[in-house]
């Protein structure tokens, strides 16, 4: 009988009972003005008179008419920077002990985003939040016993005058509380491995070893990693080398693209938790069964707001307008597509972190996460969202009975016209791109009227290519690095366009 399990469970569902919900736009109130508090003392904080602020009848308006939006070249440039430089107290009090490493998925050049004690903590309260939130999923007390394998990034992290660097993941995982240690894997001496081929050599070598309940970390890169424990030891699924495996939780993109090929790699069904934990803060986690969506973290150390998504508030590059309406939680609607904007305990003010979500539930702050403000194909009017590209591309998968974990495209200049050029990462033996190609155009024409009316106009089609799944692996580590928090473009400029077309010629064998 697993007691200690039991115990846990027990312990999880007591807590859920006698929990009070907190009220998602009270709780946003507060958060503002803890931070607002916390930092009036700072330069950030005295330049834009925080003090003023809280003194104001109605500081969330305030708030939003006297700080303009930053995105990170700004707040790097004129804040962030002097942090780097020795000096304390810039956007939040003291100087913090780490910086979050993220490529993210745009260019080659690491941002340095500020990690405080107090974000550590509050993404630590955030995992404990979700941990509760298991209660919802009914899974059984022997789960609670198991250990939890966490792919991310190494936890070695890398000494900066007086500070430590690395990805957030790994700055997470060189944090967990001791009493979690027992059941962390693949554990410390693996996790330090700095070469993500060398960690996953030593994870296969020690899977057997482990009695693995959970997974955690970006699809494409788990897949990979046990792809190759399956390889490693011989084996038809991951199930034959760790039996009570139930549950994963997703991060960092999307799952559905990959749901088709993950699930190749077991022998029977597991439970699926999507989180959104970016370098700036765990900001979701799905909360119950019943739906995808993930609620925001309203009460720890992190404030939203959201500007509507309509390309007159959008620059080229993806960052947003001065003029751009905002609204509080209070404000929002359903089904509406939003910019993100936060502010947080690591002195991120009015941040746009790049991401665009929709809300699914208001009374619960549930949401979905539908793209980046770089990544809307709108070249020529099509306006299409990431979550769209994913639907198409499931659509294909159930259509064509085929895996397409991987895709990237961009609105390409052809002798006739501009077309939407697909390369899409599969292991198809034999292709018919044109029937592709129309799958994808009809699907988007029905899913999208604003993409139907550039077809009758500007679009003039869509082409498709099809590559293995591996040259978009072998892409991430030419230009970043494997592992961790790199994600694939889905949607690229042209003169990035031109460089992964390129890549590809040069790594597809003829």
């Amino acid at each position: 009988m697993a007691i200690i399990g039991n115990i846990i469970k027990g312990v999880i569902n007591l807590r859920d009972v006698i929990t009070p919900e907190a009220n998602p736009v009270e709780a946003q109130e507060k958060v503002l003005k803890k931070l607002l508090k916390t930092a009036k003392n700072t330069a950030f904080g005295k330049y834009y008179s925080f003090e003023s602020i809280l003194e104001n009848d109605h500081p969330s308006k305030a708030f939003a008419e006297n700080i303009p939006y930053h995105d990170y070249d700004k707040m790097y440039q004129n804040w962030w920077k002097k942090l780097l430089d020795g000096e304390k107290d810039i956007t939040w009090p003291g100087k913090p002990n780490y910086f979050a490493l993220s490529s993210g998925t745009t260019g080659k050049t690491s941002k340095r985003i500020p990690v405080t004690d107090a974000m550590v903590e509050a993404i630590q309260q955030a995992g404990i939040k979700q941990v509760f939130a298991l209660s919802n999923f009914d899974l059984p007390a022997d789960f609670f016993e198991k250990e939890i394998m966490m792919l991310g990034s190494s936890t070695d992290l890398e000494k900066n005058k007086d500070h430590l660097e690395g990805e957030i993941s790994g700055i997470s995982a060189s944090k967990i509380p001791d009493w979690f240690r027992g059941y962390y894997k693949p554990g410390e001496k693996i996790a330090k491995i700095d070469d993500w081929d060398e960690r996953v050599k030593h994870i296969a070598e020690n899977a057997k070893n482990w009695d693995i309940g959970a997974l955690s970390g970006i699809p494409s890169w788990l897949e990979l990693m046990l792809a190759e424990v399956i390889k490693y030891h011989n084996v038809k699924t991951i199930h034959d080398i760790w039996p009570n495996l139930q549950v994963y939780t997703s991060g960092g993109v999307a799952f559905g693209p990959y749901e088709k090929s993950f699930n190749a790699l077991l022998e029977k069904p597991i439970t699926i938790i999507d989180t959104y934990l970016a370098s700036e803060g765990f900001i979701a986690y799905q909360e119950r069964p019943e739906t995808h969506a993930m609620k925001l973290i309203v009460d720890n150390g992190i404030y939203f707001e959201f500007v509507p998504f309509n390309p007159d508030y959008i620059n080229q590059d993806g960052s947003i307008k001065d003029s751009a309406p905002c609204l509080t939680l209070a404000e929002v609607e359903l089904d509406q597509d939003y910019v993100l904007i936060i502010s947080t305990v690591s002195g991120a003010w009015r941040y746009l972190i790049g991401d665009t979500i929709a809300f699914t539930d208001l009374e619960r702050a549930e949401i979905v996460i539908t793209g980046r403000t770089k990544f809307f194909l709108n070249t020529v009017g099509s306006q299409l969202s990431v979550n769209k590209m994913d639907d198409a591309v499931q659509y294909l998968e159930e259509q064509l009975d085929v895996k397409i974990p991987e895709y990237t495209l961009a609105a390409k200049r052809f002798d006739d016209d501009f077309y939407h050029s697909w390369y899409l990462g599969s292991d198809l033996e034999h292709v018919d791109s044109e029937k592709i190609a129309d799958l994808l155009d009809n699907f988007l024409a029905d899913a999208n009227k604003n993409y139907k009316v550039a077809r009758s106009k500007a679009l003039k089609g869509v082409k498709v290519n099809v590559v293995k799944s591996s040259i978009f692996h072998e892409w991430s580590g030419a230009n970043k690095k494997k592992g961790g928090q790199v994600k694939m473009e889905r949607v690229m400029n042209e003169e990035k366009f031109k460089e992964w077309e390129d890549f590809v010629k040069e790594t597809q064998p003829a």
